[in-house]
């Protein structure tokens, strides 16, 4: 009986994946016959960190660094992996921040912190998805083959956050982009989906609420308890891109401990 979660040895691209969420998908992906696993990170140290991991556990990767908001970078970064392992079969848009300092600006007033903040939240959370996925689709459409494009956004682009407002804005425009790509790739077997993240455990959110009070606080919002570990996101990023889903186009799931619900 074939495995339904195999992927089939495509190719994987996951952005962002040098650590948190992005780490933890790139290694379901390698556990589940992903033909590569390219691990994408500013810091290349983070990227060949988890090729590492990959490799010690018998799968294929490799590093390649890059930021998503310079689109030449990004086209040189999937150049490198389709000449190495072939076009890019599966992308996965991870990377994102919530400011240039989280902690000091994610909960400051949008019109306090002004256009420098804004774009540096854009561009990394929407730019940086538009360019990633208009780097992929010509080696996808050339494949012949099922594609998956995946992004990464959270519950504040659908639920709305106070003190986060651009930060949900280009979530929300991330999804709202995901859904038009679905509409324009359908024709090529070539699906596009959104994850909705809420609050989960990684490095970065330690640092921007580390206090034990304001974690039960945050919490008491959501109907299982806990905060997300980087595994519930990487399961339903496995889903998607793998034989399971391929009428599934458009969609955004919320993975978040019943902090929202979809209708």
């Amino acid at each position: 009986m074939s495995e339904i979660l195999d992927l089939a040895g495509r190719v994987a691209l996951i952005t962002g994946a040098g650590q948190g969420v992005g780490r933890r998908i790139a290694l379901h992906f390698a556990a589940h016959n992903a033909g590569c696993v390219a691990v994408n990170d500013y810091h290349l140290d983070r990227a060949q960190s988890v090729v590492d991991e990959i490799t010690a556990l018998g799968g294929k990767a490799i590093a390649v660094q890059a930021d998503v908001t310079d689109l030449d970078a990004v086209k040189g970064m999937v150049k490198t992996v389709a000449d190495a392992y072939g076009s890019i079969g599966v992308l996965v848009n991870n990377a994102g921040n919530q400011g240039i300092h989280p902690r000091a600006e994610v909960r400051q007033p949008f019109w306090e912190v002004g256009p420098d903040s804004w774009n540096k939240t854009i561009g990394v959370n929407l730019y940086g998805v538009m360019n990633c996925t208009s780097a992929v689709i010509p080696g996808m459409i050339a494949r012949n083959a099922a594609g998956r494009i995946i992004t990464i956004i959270s519950d504040a682009g659908r639920w709305g956050d106070a003190g986060m407002e651009t930060y949900a804005a280009a979530k929300a425009g991330a999804a709202g982009f995901m859904r038009s790509v679905a509409r324009t790739l359908g024709r090529y077997q070539i699906t596009a989906n959104s994850i909705a993240i809420a609050a989960t455990a990684t490095e970065t959110n330690a640092r921007v609420n580390p206090k034990a009070d304001v974690d039960k606080k945050i919490l008491e919002k959501y109907i299982i308890r806990r905060r997300g570990d980087p595994v519930d996101v990487a399961n339903m990023a496995l889903f998607i891109a793998s034989d399971a889903s391929p009428w599934i186009t458009g969609q955004t799931y919320p993975v978040n401990g019943g902090f929202s619900f979809a209708l």
